[in-house]
This record gives structure tokens, C-alpha cells and sequence, in this order.
């Protein structure tokens, strides 16, 4: 079975129907949906999405990560993961977490909109769309 990291910026073109990306996050999380793949996340994403969410749907932010969170496994952010980040030489700190948790956790896949943000990447990294394609 396939799995892969699943970067913050995927699980919102599901979430919040992003028009340029939907249409490829939704078959990606679909495949794990019907457990051909299995998808990790951060737990730094379900809060970023969280927060996200909120501005728009208010109360229903919550009902909504619910129900995303039974197609992916939750990975802990933990004090390793933030130092390794912090002396990392990612540009953006977020990315470096993503980064950390996906290494720290033996996932050799980051599924990511923006691969620019992992250049720095000794694990490969895709897009939906060519993880979909291959």
C-alpha cells in the first residue's frame, strides 16, 4: 500500500473546495477514503486548517475536520520535531515541521502543492497530481 505525507496546502484545496486544486485532492483523499492508500498528516496541519476554516464556517469548522480526519492518521508534532525544525534550513518554519514529522515518522512521500517549499528534501516530494498520475 502506498502512503504519503500529506502537506497543510492539499488538505485545504479539499476542505475549503480550493477551484484550481479540488478536483486532485479529492481523488487523492478519496484513494484513502476507499483504503488504497493510507495519508498522514501533522497535527499542526488539523490546527492550521482549523484555524483556516473557522473564519468561514464558524461552529462547523469542527463538524468538518471530523469527518476529514477519518481519511488521514494525525501525527504528533512533538519537541524533537520543533528543534530539529528550528535548526533546519527550511525557509518557512511550517514546512520544516511537516517536513520533521514526515522523516521523524519513516514516511518517505511529502504530497504538497508547493514543492519549492521542500528543496531542501532528502524524501521525495510530488503533487497531487503527479502522485495520482504515477
Amino acid at each position: 500500500m502506498d502512503i504519503g505525507f500529506v502537506d497543510t496546502n492539499i488538505v485545504l484545496d479539499l476542505l475549503h473546495r480550493h477551484e484550481l486544486y479540488y478536483e486532485e485532492a479529492q481523488q487523492l483523499f478519496t484513494l484513502a477514503d476507499t483504503k488504497q492508500i493510507k495519508l498522514y498528516v501533522s497535527a499542526l496541519t488539523i490546527a492550521n486548517v482549523h484555524y483556516i476554516l473557522y473564519k468561514h464556517l464558524r461552529g462547523d469548522a469542527r463538524n468538518v475536520i471530523t469527518k476529514f480526519k477519518g481519511l488521514v492518521e494525525v501525527l504528533p508534532t512533538n519537541d524533537k520535531i520543533i528543534s530539529l525544525s528550528l535548526a533546519s534550513n527550511f525557509e518557512d518554519f511550517e514546512d520544516a515541521i511537516q517536513y520533521h514529522t514526515a522523516i521523524e515518522n519513516n514516511i518517505g512521500l511529502i504530497i504538497t502543492r508547493n514543492k519549492k517549499d521542500f528543496i531542501h528534501s532528502t524524501i521525495s516530494v510530488v503533487t497531487a497530481k503527479e502522485f495520482l498520475a504515477s
